[in-house]
C-alpha cells in the first residue's frame, strides 16, 4: 500500500512539475494478465480503437469511472479495452468484480497488471484514472483524467474513423 501511494505521489509530483505530455504512440510494454500470463503491445487488439484505462482499486474517481463504463459496456464495442493497475490480482477481481461485472465478462476487455511500473513512465498519466483512446493504427486519439469526460470517449469509441 505504501508503495502505491509514493508511486502516486510522485505522479503527481512529475506531473505539477513537469506537465505530462500522454504518450503520441501506444509504447513498447510488457505487463501481466490476471493469470499471469504477460501480454505484450504485440498482442494488441488489430483494426480496433484500443482504450486504455490507468485505475487504482482504492481510488473514488476510478470506481466512478469503471461503473460508468460498466454501465454503458455495449457502447465499447468498436475497442478493445485494457483495464490497467498496480493492483495485486484478487484485490483487482473483487473491485471489478463489485464495480464492472459487465465488463468481466466481455471479450473485448483485457484486465492487466503493471508489477514493473512501466505505464506511468511510458504513457505519462498524469493522476488516476487515466483515458487513453488509440486508433487503430495506435496513435492517440484522446487522454483525459477525468472521469466526466467519459461521455466523450464513448463518441469516439462509437463513430467509424
Amino acid at each position: 500500500m505504501k508503495w502505491k501511494l509514493s508511486v502516486l505521489v510522485l505522479l503527481m509530483i512529475s506531473g505539477s512539475a513537469v506537465a505530462q505530455v500522454p504518450a503520441a504512440t501506444i509504447p513498447e510494454f510488457k505487463f501481466a494478465r490476471q493469470d499471469k500470463s504477460y501480454f505484450t503491445n504485440k498482442q494488441l487488439a488489430t483494426g480496433k480503437k484500443l482504450f486504455f484505462i490507468f485505475f487504482d482499486t482504492e481510488c473514488d474517481h476510478c470506481r466512478h469511472a469503471i461503473n460508468f463504463l460498466n454501465s454503458h459496456h455495449t457502447e465499447l464495442n468498436n475497442a478493445a479495452v485494457y483495464l490497467l493497475t498496480l493492483d495485486d490480482p484478487a484485490k483487482t477481481r473483487a473491485f471489478l468484480k463489485q464495480q464492472a461485472p459487465n465488463l468481466l465478462t466481455k471479450k473485448s476487455v483485457t484486465i492487466l497488471r503493471d508489477h514493473q511500473n512501466e505505464f506511468i513512465n511510458k504513457f505519462k498519466p498524469r493522476k488516476y484514472p487515466s483515458l487513453f483512446l488509440y486508433s487503430a493504427d495506435k496513435k492517440l486519439i484522446l487522454y483525459e483524467d477525468d472521469e466526466k469526460q467519459l461521455p466523450v470517449f464513448l463518441k469516439h469509441i462509437k463513430a467509424k474513423v
